[in-house]
């Protein structure tokens, strides 16, 4: 990167949410280390918020955000797209909440 661009890290969103990705994965698999978190539904949560900043990563950088590494661009960012969603996310933590109630620890 040094080379190509002369810069190490240019703050730029694909750059950036692949740090946030990154972090957020790293948190996902440290909760075990916590006792208080150490089940199945917090590790759950934990991997559906994790997925879901992976995917943010690649859509959501590319159609809605601009930088240097955009390849297209969308109609821009739309309140009917975050909650379609948000109720998705939901859906999907009440199922795996349902799911796993009676597991207590990894």
């Amino acid at each position: 990167a040094n080379e190509s661009w002369g810069r190490y890290w240019g703050w730029d969103s694909k750059e950036s949410w692949s740090y946030i990705t990154i972090i957020i994965y790293a948190i996902a698999l440290h909760l075990r280390f916590i006792p208080r978190l150490k089940n199945i539904f917090a590790f759950l949560v934990a991997s559906v918020l994790s997925f879901g900043s992976v995917i943010f990563t690649y859509f959501g950088v590319n159609f809605y955000l601009s930088g240097l590494h955009s390849y297209a661009n969308g109609d821009g960012f739309s309140v009917s797209n975050l909650l379609y969603l948000l109720l998705m996310l939901l859906a999907l933590l009440i199922a795996f909440a349902y799911r796993g109630k009676d597991i207590k620890e990894i």
